[in-house]
């Protein structure tokens, strides 16, 4: 899986991306928890959610906010962390111009992000929010929320209350058509200790009832092939690093 440099807002920005199974494969970006709270892209449930689209066929990104890991800046109250993630979805577009899906995914301030992220770009078909934090954000910003997508939360969860999510989740205004799906796991706290494997059971029933076959759904989408011609050769298809 080869490392990727992004030129990002505030310096470079450090990433993992992996390339699609097939040619013109859809595309996923994952972000990862608060950086404060010592959240990187390699925080286990970022991993899971990135191991989720990649086996599915997906051409995948993650990459640390500034200040994490390599990547240059600091801390930017979220401000920051958001044009940062709008830098590498243009990234990931870029190097995927035929992509037919796009996706985004995130745990905590991560799901935060890309739920922002998905106001601003209506090319975004849908989102995995892993145990946002309604109750310290205001997520009246969805207004209307312009993608169909599942929320997450964790029963026992005592940063994120699976009530407090419970209580915002229905508040959510929604674009005609699109559905927030509200799911939780018992016994779960905000990093989903010992209860990753239901969570990505979760993730993957609700991904199957959204995706078409080609990328282990069944759902029925129909996808234009482009009649461009893909190119990875800048990307070693023999990684598949410790990671995995």
């Amino acid at each position: 899986m080869p490392d990727v440099i992004i030129p990002g807002p505030a310096g470079r920005l450090e990433g993992r991306y992996r390339p699609g199974r097939t040619e013109n494969a859809a595309i996923a970006m994952i972000l990862h928890p608060h950086p404060n709270g010592g959240g990187h892209m390699n925080s286990q449930l970022t991993l899971a959610l990135y191991d989720i689209f990649k086996e599915r066929g997906f051409g995948v990104l993650r990459f640390n906010f500034r200040g994490v890991g390599r990547s240059q800046g600091t801390w930017d109250q979220g401000l920051g962390e958001l044009s940062d993630a709008a830098t590498a979805l243009d990234w990931l577009q870029e190097i995927n111009p035929n992509a037919p899906l796009t996706w985004v995914a995130g745990h905590s301030f991560g799901a935060y992000i890309a739920m922002q992220l998905l106001m601003r770009r209506p090319e975004i078909d849908g989102f995995v929010s892993v145990a946002p934090p309604t109750n310290m954000y205001d997520f009246s910003f969805l207004a209307p929320c312009p993608s169909s997508g599942i929320i997450i939360s964790g029963e026992s969860d005592q940063i994120v209350p699976h009530d407090d999510v419970a209580r915002v989740v229905p508040r959510i205004r929604v674009q005609k058509g699109r559905v927030i799906t509200h799911e939780s796991i018992k016994g779960a706290g905000h990093f989903f200790q010992g209860k990753v494997d239901p969570l990505v059971k979760k993730i993957n029933a609700y991904l199957d009832s959204r995706l078409p076959p080609q990328y282990g759904g069944y759902a029925e989408i129909e996808i234009e092939e482009p009649a461009e011609d893909y190119d990875d050769s800048s990307y070693d298809e023999e990684e598949d690093d410790a990671d995995e």
